[in-house]
């Protein structure tokens, strides 16, 4: 009756990226913390760690993983190479609806 249809399917960055997602918002549970409040705490501006759970934005990671304990690398393995160093430019399954990817596209 349901069909397996393609378009039904994440790709393996999506999931992935969704599952760090998930470990990240579960360790802010744990620990009761909240995004604005990191924002606040950090000197942020409103709405930094809450884009940075989703997509790059150094200053957010930063942030969210101090307020964790931990090290960026270990939330987001996706945007750090094994060694700790950063991924720059950053790949574009790491972004939302891969905007920046079309933006880099066009520009090429």
């Amino acid at each position: 009756m349901h069909g397996n249809s393609t378009s039904d399917k994440l790709s393996h960055a999506e999931r992935r990226r969704r599952k760090e997602v998930g470990r990240i918002r579960d360790r802010l549970t744990v620990k009761n913390l909240t995004l604005t409040r990191i924002d606040e705490e950090y000197g942020l501006p409103r709405g930094t760690a809450g884009n940075a759970v989703h997509e790059p934005h150094l200053a957010g990671e930063r942030a969210i993983a101090a307020a964790l304990g931990t090290r960026p690398q270990f939330l987001w393995p996706s945007r750090y190479f094994a060694d700790g160093r950063r991924k720059a430019p950053q790949p574009a399954e790491n972004y939302r609806y891969a905007r920046r990817a079309g933006k880099t596209q066009e520009a090429a």
